[in-house]
């Protein structure tokens, strides 16, 4: 009977939750209830087991997340002293880091499609489009844009100062660097440095020492290639830039430039109008755009831009073809835009009160 009611027993604690084939014998009708109440026994001590086992489980689990902290710890402390601060696994840091200082384009629109506000710092950026659609141009006021943050008080760090911002210029059948248009753009070319390299070797390697160097604030490689074409294929065309394929994937923005027709004062041709594609953003929202007008010997016509937006944001009052500003009124669109350009300090504060609105900006 003994060995009977301890077979029983390991039966019911096995299966704890079906009914047992064993009880529904009735040897005798006298130990019907003192089955039952043994297999309710049993179900209490299985219940009472598993308990003590998932305790023992949680308690386990504990023990081994603090040892995978442990070893966690262990782990980034070495990444850091092996390859710097920069290599910690961090998703704070991560965001942190997007969000880079930028210099502006020289553009409002195109600093607005881009979403940051200009061309994030230490990033690689890429400029294409047809010949003579204004790559060089708008490369030349990034460098302007660049330029006027290199300011100082100390005599001795004037000179260091001089020559953050370079142009490292490829020859090719392009060659399209103008000096004088650099300086009638506002660019200030005593505080450039210009190179030619002879092959793409040395090309790459003068930007990889400069950019090493880390003194530098923008290098200018124009251009790669002077030629953008198209590959006809399986009924579509497929646009091959220049750079091959590494170039497009290492690049954080990429914009395309197109023209889009001439600008004319009293039938008289005065510049181009282009519409800036924004093709890839790492930072932002892409595919966006900014129609931009280039004036013949100027650059950017950021005048009319300036005032555009300057209207739609309270900073410049307009009433009727009549425009106030800093106490002035203008009667039209033109008087506007001329006392802008002729007036530079009042267009900077403006075009800081619009960064200020629109990026967030220190005015």
């Amino acid at each position: 009977m003994v060995s009977f009611r301890t077979l029983f027993v390991q039966s019911l604690r096995f299966n704890a939750f079906t009914r047992p084939l064993i009880a529904s014998s009735e040897h005798q009708s006298g130990r019907k209830a003192a089955i039952n109440w043994v297999g309710t026994q049993s179900r209490f001590v299985s219940s009472a087991a598993e308990v003590s086992e998932f305790e023992s489980d949680e308690l386990h689990d504990d023990v081994g997340g603090i040892e995978k902290d442990a070893a966690l710890r262990l782990a980034l402390s070495r990444l850091a002293s092996d390859f710097g601060r920069e290599s910690m696994l961090s998703l704070k840091r991560f965001f942190r880091s997007r969000h880079l200082p930028v210099i502006s384009t020289g553009s409002l629109k195109l600093d607005l499609a881009l979403g940051i506000g200009g061309l994030p710092k230490g990033r690689i950026v890429e400029i294409y489009g047809q010949e003579a659609s204004g790559k060089t141009t708008l490369a030349l006021h990034i460098i302007k844009e660049a330029q006027k943050f290199r300011v100082s008080s100390i005599p001795e760090m004037q000179y260091l100062l001089k020559i953050r911002v370079v142009i490292v210029h490829i020859l090719t059948v392009e060659n399209a660097m103008d000096p004088s248009l650099a300086e009638a753009i506002g660019v200030n070319t005593e505080n450039l440095l210009i190179s030619q390299p002879d092959s793409a070797e040395n090309l790459l390697c003068m930007v990889d020492t400069l950019t090493k160097s880390g003194s530098i604030d923008v290098i200018v490689v124009d251009s790669v290639r002077s030629k953008v074409r198209s590959v006809k294929g399986f009924g579509h065309a497929d646009e091959v830039t220049c750079g091959g394929n590494a170039l497009q994937f290492y690049a954080a923005i990429r914009m395309k430039i197109q023209r889009k027709g001439l600008l004319k004062t009293e039938d008289k041709v005065t510049g181009l109008g282009i519409c800036v594609h924004v093709m890839k953003n790492k930072l932002a929202p892409p595919m966006k755009k900014a129609e931009l007008g280039i004036k013949f010997g100027r650059g950017i016509c950021c005048e009319s831009e300036v005032l555009e937006l300057a209207c739609d944001h309270g900073i410049i009052m307009k009433e009727g073809n009549n425009f106030f500003i800093e106490g002035e009124v203008l009667k039209n669109k033109q008087e506007a835009e001329r006392y802008l350009a002729e007036n530079n300090g009042v267009l900077d504060k403006i075009v800081n009160s619009v960064r200020s609105q629109l990026f967030g900006e220190g005015a």
